[in-house]
């Protein structure tokens, strides 16, 4: 059974969310460690691509946060893991090393797998090595690995150990998940290049924050050009996507 509150009750609950600065916004390091999901077509890279921005993102966080070390200027250079069953191979491709960015292309750990729960396995191994600078994950469908107990696993091994994990989510319905934060995102067309009309434009996203422990849901167009930028999507659209009973869920 689905609850919903009266949209005058959501309205209420997102202005007032708004007015205490709670909405997400990039270069917040929230949680003391990352759990999040992403869902996604399989016809397209949005999720991947996005896992990857929110990676760098936090990590920008946390250099620029109030405990990090005024005297250490190395950048990270630990490695990342990179997780994908076969099916996820088959629908968004392996990682293309030449078209990530310049610094993380030498660092990347690509584990291609079978089934769903050997990505499950990959990824809670990789969660407990703290020489990783985060994990990311692509598994398709909603496959019966990926349960309520299998996330609960992913989110306290994260937690545990201090390693961030975005487990992107192909083709998937929203089902039960321990993640802290849970998107649903889509490209978006890129802005015109102002000195190139031929030029490829920035990296765009059409995001959808869908539950959060700490914020309120929410809708953004994301960019990545060097930084990530968020911004928000007006609340006419919002209001009609809830009218119209949500987004339909996508075939497991």
């Amino acid at each position: 059974m689905t609850l919903s509150l009266p949209m005058d009750s959501v309205s209420a609950a997102v202005r007032l969310a708004d007015a205490q600065g709670l909405q997400w916004q990039p270069g917040q390091v929230g949680e003391a460690t990352a759990h999040g999901e992403i869902f996604a077509s399989g016809d397209e890279g949005a999720g991947a691509a996005l896992a990857l921005a929110l990676a760098l993102d936090r990590q920008r966080a946390v250099r620029a946060g109030p405990s990090a070390d005024p005297l250490a200027d190395t950048p990270d250079e630990r490695m990342w893991l990179w997780v994908q069953d076969a099916r996820a191979i088959q629908r968004s491709g392996r990682p293309y090393r030449a078209g990530l960015p310049e610094g993380l292309r030498h660092r990347l750990i690509h584990v291609a797998v079978k089934t769903a729960q050997d990505a499950l396995f990959a990824l809670e191994e990789g969660l407990r090595c703290r020489d990783l600078a985060f994990v990311i994950g692509e598994i398709t469908g909603n496959p019966r690995a990926l349960d309520m107990t299998a996330s609960r696993r992913l989110g306290l091994a994260a937690e545990r150990h201090g390693v961030p994990l975005w487990l992107v989510r192909l083709d998937a319905r929203r089902d039960l998940s321990s993640a802290r934060m849970r998107w649903e995102v889509a490209s978006a067309p890129s802005p015109a290049p102002g000195w190139n009309a031929q030029a490829p434009g920035t990296q765009s996203w059409q995001a959808e924050l869908f539950r959060a422990r700490r914020h309120p849901p929410g809708q953004w167009i994301l960019r990545e050009d060097g930084r990530l930028v968020a911004e928000k999507v007006g609340a006419a659209a919002e209001l009609q996507r809830r009218r119209e009973g949500g987004a339909k869920p996508r075939p497991g």
